[in-house]
C-alpha cells in the first residue's frame, strides 16, 4: 500500500492536495494519505492529523505570535511523518513550513516532492540551493519555472495550472452578469485590490480613485469591486469611505470568477487574481506597491531581477497588459490605460493581440495539473502505474 504524507496550508493548497489525492488514487486505488488537510482534501480521503488552519496565518505580526505555536506543530507532525512508514511526503506550497520538514525526511532516505514552486526565479534565488537540497523534486505550476531550476541542476516537472484547467476558454459575459444579479448592459470596471489584507490596505484607495477618475471621464461606467473574504471588505470600506463616485459601487464577496467574467476592463492586483483574468480573458491593468523600505532594500540588493512583475507577462515574456509599480499607483497613470480598453469595448478596429496572447497561455497551462502531478510522483518513486 502506498502510504503519502501531504501537508497543505490555504485553500489554494487544499485544492491541489485534493486533485492529487484523486490522481493518484486513479492510479494507485489504495494508496493512504495522511498529514495537514483541508476539506477538499479530506473529502478526497486523506486523514488529517491536523487540520490546514492550523497553517493559515498571514502577515508577518501574525507569523510572529504565533510562531512558538508552529514549531512546535512542525515537530510533531515531523515526528508522526518519521514513525509512519511513509513512502514519499508531499508539501504543497507553504514552503517555509514544509521545506524543512522535507529536508529532514529526506535525510533519512524518504522521497520528497515540493507541489508549487516558491518564487526564487522572481527574489532571493539563493534560495534555490535550499530547496535543492530538501525536495528530490519540484512540480511547478507555470513553465518558465522548470527553465531556472533546470539552470540550478533542480529536478523540476511542468504540470500546468489547475486554473487553467477549471476555467473554461470562454467566458460568457452575459452569463456572468445574470449570476451577480446586475444590468446586462454596460460598460462595467472590475476592481480587485488584492486577496491579503497588506494588499488591500494599499491598492483600495489609489484604485477606486482611479475608479472615480474614469467616471468622471465616462458617466455610464458602473463599478464591480470583488473582495476575497469578509475581513478584506471590512477594510476596503474603511480605506475607501471618503471618496464617492458619481455611480454606485457594488461590492461582491467571494464571488471573483463571476466578477471578472461580468466585466469590460479590470484593475487588478498581481499574482493569482491577475492569471484568473486572464484566463477569463478580459483586459486588465495591473498593479502591485509594497512598503518604501522593501521597495528600496530590493532594488538596492538587486533581489527582483525581473523585467515584469505580472504574471500575465511573465508568461508571455513581453508586455501585452500595463502593469505599474509603487509611485504610478495613481489615477493620473492607472486611469488613461484603463480607458484604452474602454474605448475598444465596440470599435471595429480594436488590437485584440491581449486576447490572442492569453488564449495561447491559457492551452499551454491547461494540461490536466492532478494527473501531471501524480504521474510525476509516481515516477519519482517508479511506481508501476495502473489504468485509469
Amino acid at each position: 500500500m502506498l502510504r503519502v504524507g501531504i501537508v497543505a496550508g490555504e485553500a489554494s493548497g487544499d485544492t491541489l492536495g485534493a486533485g492529487l489525492i484523486n490522481a493518484i488514487k486513479e492510479r494507485v486505488p489504495d494508496a493512504r494519505f495522511v498529514g495537514i488537510a483541508g476539506p477538499q482534501m479530506i473529502a478526497a480521503g486523506c486523514e488529517p492529523w491536523w487540520r490546514m488552519e492550523e497553517l493559515s496565518v498571514m502577515g508577518l505580526v501574525e507569523v510572529l505570535r504565533h510562531l512558538p505555536r508552529l514549531l512546535r506543530l512542525r515537530t510533531r507532525l515531523l515526528r508522526r511523518f518519521q514513525e509512519a512508514d511513509l513512502d514519499v511526503f508531499v508539501g504543497i506550497d507553504s514552503p517555509d513550513f514544509n521545506l524543512p520538514i522535507a529536508l529532514a525526511l529526506k535525510k533519512i532516505g524518504l522521497p520528497t516532492v515540493q507541489y508549487v514552486s516558491p518564487q526564487v526565479w522572481a527574489w532571493r534565488q539563493s534560495r534555490v540551493g535550499a530547496i535543492s537540497k530538501a525536495a528530490d523534486l519540484v512540480l511547478c505550476l507555470l513553465p518558465f519555472e522548470t527553465k531556472f531550476y533546470d539552470l540550478h541542476g533542480v529536478n523540476a516537472s511542468f504540470v500546468g495550472h489547475p486554473l487553467a484547467d477549471s476555467i473554461p476558454m470562454e467566458t460568457d459575459k452575459e452569463s456572468a452578469r445574470k449570476a451577480l444579479g446586475i444590468p446586462l448592459s454596460g460598460p462595467y470596471l472590475a476592481v480587485f485590490p488584492g486577496s491579503r489584507k497588506f494588499e488591500v490596505s494599499r491598492l483600495a484607495s489609489p484604485y477606486m480613485r482611479t475608479a472615480k477618475w474614469l467616471c468622471d471621464h465616462n458617466p455610464a461606467l458602473k463599478i464591480l469591486v470583488g473582495l476575497a473574504n469578509e475581513e478584506t471588505c471590512e477594510i476596503f470600506l474603511k480605506m475607501t469611505r471618503n471618496i464617492k463616485l458619481n455611480t454606485e459601487t457594488m461590492l461582491f464577496v467571494g464571488q471573483a470568477r463571476e466578477v471578472m467574467g461580468a466585466a469590460d476592463v479590470v484593475l487588478t492586483a498581481s499574482g493569482t487574481a491577475s492569471l484568473e483574468v486572464l484566463l477569463v480573458k478580459r483586459p486588465m491593468v495591473v498593479g502591485y506597491m509594497i512598503s518604501g523600505v522593501t521597495y528600496r532594500i530590493m532594488r538596492l540588493l538587486g533581489l527582483n531581477r525581473l523585467n515584469y512583475f505580472s504574471l500575465p507577462n511573465l508568461l508571455a515574456d513581453r508586455q501585452v497588459v500595463p502593469e505599474f509599480l509603487q509611485k504610478n499607483i495613481r489615477p493620473e497613470v492607472l486611469g488613461p490605460s484603463l480607458s484604452l480598453f474602454l474605448n475598444e469595448i465596440n470599435s471595429q478596429e480594436a488590437d485584440l493581440g491581449w486576447y490572442d496572447s492569453f488564449c495561447a497561455i491559457h492551452e499551454q497551462l491547461r494540461c490536466n495539473a492532478s494527473a501531471g502531478a501524480a504521474d510525476a510522483v509516481l515516477e519519482l518513486l517508479s511506481v508501476t502505474l495502473e489504468s485509469p
